[in-house]
């Protein structure tokens, strides 16, 4: 069954757009069908500002990867970053009917859906919601309270909410495209997939994702996340500085950056220099190597540093045991692991998404510049697997969502609804009996009549009587 489902991850970058066909074999590896690339020029720093270039862009990316894997793609998974990406943590719980009975996945499921019932602040929604730990009748520690009994069930969540406006704008450009979004997940987590090992979450563990106008951030601690930031800054940022300190065209400076550029100045000879293009009708220019790699090192520098501030400011610097692990285009810059570890005391490697990659003919997605496109491929396969592990959740948690969060009033409606509606048919007749004897309505007016003529009576015989006293007293 695995190796007929086709999942395709669409990363919508700021310096390219990529789809990526993947499929699972036999032995549970991705083996990439196909691939399609496109400049971006309607992204800047993870946010869509143009539309119509961005709706170019994918289907550019989109035709490639078609034409290369065989495949008529209509539904992908997007991955969203840009700075208005927020995380936070909440608690959360519900009252279970009765404690005799074991907590079930539907009892957890729930509780998850009420999370994204949350307030959050105008112009923003959730876009995921993560289970840290649980408590079972306030015994804490409990990371999967499934089979355990109970009454009162409260979770902790790691919650992350985006921009309403960012998410309308990516939905508008892929429906744009002809395409609809199976999932949107957020880009650092998805390279988290297809990047870090199990044991390296267990651990402990940073991943920091370079791209061309973010730099994303995800720690995770006991198998979990912790903490997901997205800072906008990025590799363009270095071009943007080699362009002005060199003074060369930006594609001069990108090329430099791509084929000499180091992290370190001390590992750059102070006699290499490289002679470019000049404009034209003007002389080439020569850029010093030591020159670029100080301009290089002081932005590299000053990145890795307001990363770590981050993950100083959550307090999880002394529990990163696996240290970090540098992925995306950014990261392929040289001595750029040292400077890491220069900077931040923490053991640093490059990371590949080769590890869930089987044998293929696209030995390009191997690079840490596909981090993304492979994790947001892998994250819709573990998106199916536990679909088909809780089958019928999808529509499960659209009908008792709403009635659940509801369900301590839910029941006093719910009995007189319909004792209410049910007996109105059935006490339709039962009046309706009666209607036909009220024809006898003019019964109330003969009895006004008797007692009108009774009054008569009695107002003659009380003026005979009274005449006949007169008559006697005189």
């Amino acid at each position: 069954m695995q190796q007929d489902k086709i999942v395709v991850g669409l990363d919508i970058g700021t310096t390219k757009i990529c789809a990526l066909v993947g499929r699972k074999n036999e032995y549970g590896k991705l083996e990439i069908l196909g691939m399609g690339k496109a400049v971006s020029e309607g992204v800047q720093r993870g946010v869509v500002l143009n539309i119509d270039k961005t709706v170019d862009a994918i289907k550019r990316a989109i035709r490639q990867a078609e034409e290369q894997s065989g495949i008529d793609i209509g539904v992908v998974n997007v991955g969203i970053a840009g700075q208005h990406i927020k995380s936070l943590q909440h608690n959360g719980s519900i009252t279970r009917p009765s404690g005799d009975n074991e907590i079930t996945q539907d009892d957890v499921n729930r509780l998850t859906a009420d999370m994204y019932r949350l307030v959050t602040p105008p112009g923003s929604q959730i876009i995921h919601v993560m289970p840290q730990d649980y408590k079972v009748d306030f015994e804490g520690g409990v990371t999967d309270p499934i089979g355990m009994a109970g009454v009162r069930l409260e979770g902790n969540f790691h919650i992350i909410t985006a921009q309403s406006a960012a998410i309308n704008n990516i939905n508008k450009c892929v429906t744009k495209a002809g395409l609809a979004i199976a999932d949107l997940i957020l880009e650092p987590l998805a390279s988290s997939v297809s990047v870090l090992s199990d044991e390296e979450k267990e651990a402990g563990v940073a991943l920091i994702d370079i791209g061309g106008g973010t730099t994303d951030l995800a720690v995770f601690k006991d198998g979990i996340i912790r903490h997901a930031a997205v800072l906008p800054f990025g590799g363009n940022i270095i071009t943007q500085d080699i362009k002005q300190g060199c003074n060369v065209t930006p594609n001069q400076a990108e090329q430099l950056k791509v084929k000499f550029g180091k992290a370190i100045a001390e590992e750059a000879s102070d006699y290499e220099i490289v002679s470019i293009p000049g404009l034209p009708n003007r002389p080439p220019k020569e850029v010093s190597l030591k020159n670029l790699a100080y301009i290089i090192e002081a932005r590299m520098s000053e990145i890795i540093e307001l990363v770590y501030a981050e993950i100083y400011r959550m307090g999880l610097q002394d529990h990163l045991s696996a240290g970090i692990v540098l992925t995306g285009g950014g990261s392929q810059l040289q001595n750029l692991e040292q400077l890491t570890e220069y900077l931040t005391g923490l053991d640093t490697r490059i990371g590949y998404p080769n590890q869930h990659l089987g044998k293929g003919k696209i030995e390009a997605v191997k690079s840490p510049m596909h981090a993304t496109g492979v994790g947001l491929v892998l994250a819709g396969y573990q998106a199916q697997d536990e679909r088909i592990a809780r089958p019928g959740y999808a529509e499960e948690e659209l009908a008792s969502a709403s009635p659940y969060s509801y369900q301590p009033a839910a029941p006093a409606p719910a009995p007189v609804v319909p004792s209410f509606t049910t007996p109105a048919p059935t006490a339709a007749p039962a009046p309706a009996a009666p209607a036909a004897s009220t024809p006898e309505a003019p019964k109330p007016p003969k009895e006004q009549k008797g007692l009108k003529f009774l009054g008569d009576i009695t107002r003659k015989l009380k003026g005979i009587l009274i005449d006949d006293f007169d008559d006697k007293q005189y």
